[in-house]
């Protein structure tokens, strides 16, 4: 059984924070939290004062996945378990704990090098959460959502995941389908909570930025879904995916390009997962109906490394 309890705040970088703004504001309906860095953009979904942190910098790329435990003593075998495994872990100073709002924090790249920080105790904002449209974030015990990371090294890193930090399988789906020529690959989906999967890792190229396929947040209703659709299109968002219904999560979602090269999964009626008769099942399919990914951009995380 894992001690990781939830994904509980992702930090990217971006050369185009208005444009962030645009989308996770005024497109997605977040509201504006707060943080450290006078530049940064703190998106607020719940009583964290940000899940999810935008900085400004020369580059577009994910800065660090965080992931929550329930106290000291659990972060502590999660760093005893990591250490074992032979990965080098640096436990933060209490001034970098309190730049990420935690108490204690501590931090290593997992073997596809995603710098992955694990914490307990974030900091809470009481007041009332205050989303520009009204919406309301599914959060709670199930945390931010889920992200989907690109991974080089995909046997290490999945062992990793399941045998050091004991997150659970929760399925899988070939990539390129069941009848794709030569050994199978599969993208793998990986649970911690009653949330289909918090975490699923993708093959992939090697390639530092931006270290992201998507990220995922769910709200409460198919209209505010439908409603946040309707206002990115209108802001001129690039649209990778049109509305659907996954096979896997049940999550009725669509996908849209953050600046930078990667997805943000847009999405409503989750599936909640129950352990005591679930077992990991591979799809055929990614959707029931929808999910039209023929417009798609190419995402950056399965562009060739640029030549040296």
């Amino acid at each position: 059984m894992t001690d990781i309890r939830a994904l509980g705040y992702l930090r990217v970088q971006t050369r185009d924070i208005d444009r962030w703004r645009e989308l996770t504001v005024d497109g997605l309906g977040m509201a504006v939290g707060t943080g450290p860095e006078p530049d940064g953009l703190y998106l607020r979904l719940d009583e964290r004062r940000a899940r999810l942190a935008v900085l400004p910098g020369d580059s577009d790329r994910a800065l660090a996945v965080g992931w929550e435990v329930r106290d000291e003593f659990a972060l502590q075998r999660v760093r005893e378990a990591v250490e074992k495994a032979g990965i080098e872990v640096e436990v933060l100073s209490a001034e970098d704990a309190r730049y990420r709002d935690a108490e204690q924090v501590i931090a290593f790249d997992d073997p596809s090098g995603t710098r992955t920080e694990v914490f307990f105790g974030p900091v809470l904002d009481h007041s009332p959460v205050v989303t520009p449209h009204g919406g309301r974030f599914v959060t709670g015990t199930e945390g931010l959502g889920h992200v989907v990371l690109p991974t080089p090294a995909f046997d290490e890193t999945y062992a990793f995941y399941t045998e050091v930090l004991g997150f659970l399988p929760r399925g899988a789906i070939r990539v390129g389908g069941a009848d794709a020529p030569g050994p199978a690959r599969r993208v793998r989906f990986l649970g911690v909570n009653q949330r289909h999967h918090s975490l699923a890792l993708c093959p992939a190229p090697a390639s530092q930025d931006p270290g992201m396929v998507h990220m995922m947040v769910e709200v409460d209703s198919l209209d505010a879904v439908g409603q946040a659709l309707d206002r990115v299109n209108k802001l001129g968002f690039s649209l990778s995916s049109t509305l659907g219904r996954h096979t896997n999560d049940k999550m009725v979602s669509f996908y849209v390009r953050a600046p930078g090269g990667w997805d943000i999964e847009f999405g409503t009626e989750g599936m909640l997962v129950d352990e005591s008769h679930y077992t990991a099942e591979e799809i055929t399919a990614d959707s029931y109906w929808g999910h039209d990914w023929s417009g798609s951009e190419p995402l950056a995380a399965f562009a060739p490394p640029a030549p040296s």
